[in-house]
C-alpha cells in the first residue's frame, strides 16, 4: 500500500486529549515552535457529524504531523486510544498517504484495495476538492491509514497555512 503509484507517505497524525499541552510537548521536546491550529467545521465537509475535532498541522522535515484532539464524545475512532479516566495522553493514531493526481486518480487508487484486505471504517470529503478514507490496518500494522486527496489548488491554499520546519 506505500508503495502503490501516485501514492506517498505524507503524515504522521497523533491523538490527543490535551491539544495545549501537546502542541506544548512539541514545541519544548522536538523544536516545532507553531502549528496551523483549526476545528474541523468546514462548511461542506461531507463526513459523520458525530466527527468533531481539535487539529494541529506542522510540516517537519517534509513530513506532516498533525495533532487531534476529538471533542467530547464526538470522534469515537480517534478517541478510542485515549485513557477514560482523563489522564494526559498523545497517541499515534494513523499515517496518510497523499494520492497525487486528478480524483480519478484517487478512485481508482481506493477502487484497487481489497475491503477484506483493508476495511473502510470512515470516509467523507469536501466537494470536488477533497477525498479522505480510513482503514483500519491495526491487526497488520498496529495503527489507521488515511487516503487522502486534495485538488491541486486547495492543497497549495491548505500548504501555504502550515508552518514548515526547518524553515524555508
Amino acid at each position: 500500500m506505500f508503495s502503490r503509484p501516485k501514492a506517498r507517505h505524507s503524515q504522521n497524525a497523533y491523538v490527543t486529549n490535551d491539544l495545549d499541552r501537546a502542541l506544548s510537548i512539541w514545541r519544548n521536546d522536538y523544536g516545532v515552535p507553531e502549528f496551523y491550529v483549526f476545528e474541523n467545521d468546514t462548511p461542506g465537509l461531507v463526513s459523520s457529524p458525530e466527527y468533531r475535532m481539535k487539529i494541529a498541522l506542522a510540516n517537519v522535515g517534509g513530513l506532516e504531523i498533525e495533532l487531534i484532539e476529538p471533542l467530547p464524545g464526538l470522534a469515537p475512532m480517534h478517541a478510542e486510544v485515549l485513557p477514560q479516566d482523563g489522564s494526559f495522553a498523545m497517541c499515534f493514531h494513523h499515517a496518510a498517504l497523499r494520492v497525487d493526481g486528478e480524483l480519478a486518480d484517487f478512485e481508482e487508487y481506493m477502487a484497487s484495495l481489497d475491503p477484506a484486505v483493508h476495511p473502510v471504517v470512515w470516509s467523507g470529503g469536501l466537494g470536488d476538492l477533497m477525498r479522505y478514507t480510513y482503514t483500519d490496518e491495526r491487526a497488520t500494522l498496529g495503527h489507521y491509514l488515511e487516503h487522502v486527496w486534495f485538488d491541486a489548488g486547495m492543497y497549495e491554499q491548505m500548504a501555504s497555512a502550515i508552518p514548515v520546519y526547518p524553515a524555508r
